[in-house]
Parts: C-alpha cells; structure tokens; sequence
C-alpha cells in the first residue's frame, strides 16, 4: 500500500468518529420518551443538561452515559485503527507512525464536532461536555478525572 492510502484510510477514521459523536442520544431520548424536539424547549441544546431539564434524572443518566461513552469510543477506535493501519502499510518514505499521537487527538476533535454539530440534526447539537469528557476520560483518564472535578 502506498501513502495516498494511507491519507483516504485516515479520514476515513475520522469520519466514523464524528459520526460516533454525531448520534443524537439527547435528542433521540426527547423523541422517544416525550415526543418532544429538545431544540424547541429549554436552552435548544440536546445535550444531558437540557434532558435533565425536560425529561427528568433517569434519561438523563443514560443520555449522560451515553454521551460520554462516544467521546471514549472514537478515541479507543482510532487507538485501535491506526496501529491496524500501520501494519497494513508498506514502510513509507514518512515514519506515519509519528502521526499516531495527532492521529487520535483529531479522532477526539471529530467526536466533538459531531456531537455539537450533527449531520443528522442539521448541524446543530449539544455543548460537546459530556462527550468532552469523554475524550479525556480516554485520552489520560487522570485528566479527565481533574477536568470533572473542575466542572462538577
């Protein structure tokens, strides 16, 4: 495999971890449980906060969890694709393994940007808090940990 390969597979990694982040679990517990649009009540975000609001302490536990599960979840993907990737490449002329560390920081990015703003509700969403936590939780656990009891 050449290194134009390499770039497609790439995005390609980060498109499926915005898409981890873009899943609407706010909006989508408003539907289900209330048949409501969270965009049109409360603050208009449809992260856990306004479903604690609306919905009430049970959804907003499993929007929560959720939600910080998809930040974790596009930060473990691109730890486990990218050294995938590297052993499907031929030994480039670039050392693509020192993108690794880049790699996953915009696999996190990507997660954050979908769920702030998601292709499914027309590029609107939440504040990116939960799934922030996320993303650090996965990235360096004890900073997420600092950065929780900073905002809790």
């Amino acid at each position: 495999m050449e290194t134009p390969v390499f770039w497609i597979a790439s995005l390609s990694g980060l498109a499926v971890a915005y898409l981890f982040g873009a899943t609407p679990t706010g909006y989508l517990a408003g539907r289900w449980l209330k048949g409501i649009d969270l965009r049109d009540e409360g603050s208009g975000s449809t992260g856990a906060t306004n479903v604690l609001r609306n919905l009430g302490l049970a959804p907003f536990v499993v929007v929560l969890l959720i939600d910080v599960l998809k930040g974790a979840a596009a930060i473990l993907f691109a730890l486990w694709f990218y050294p995938w990737l590297y052993a499907a490449l031929a030994p480039p002329a670039v050392d693509v393994r020192a993108l690794a560390p880049w790699a996953v920081c915009l696999a996190g990015l990507a997660a954050l940007i979908g769920h702030s703003r998601s292709i499914w509700l027309g590029f609107k969403g939440g504040k990116s808090v939960a799934a922030g936590l996320g993303v650090l939780l996965a990235m360096a656990w004890p900073v997420g940990i600092g950065g929780l009891a900073v905002f809790g």
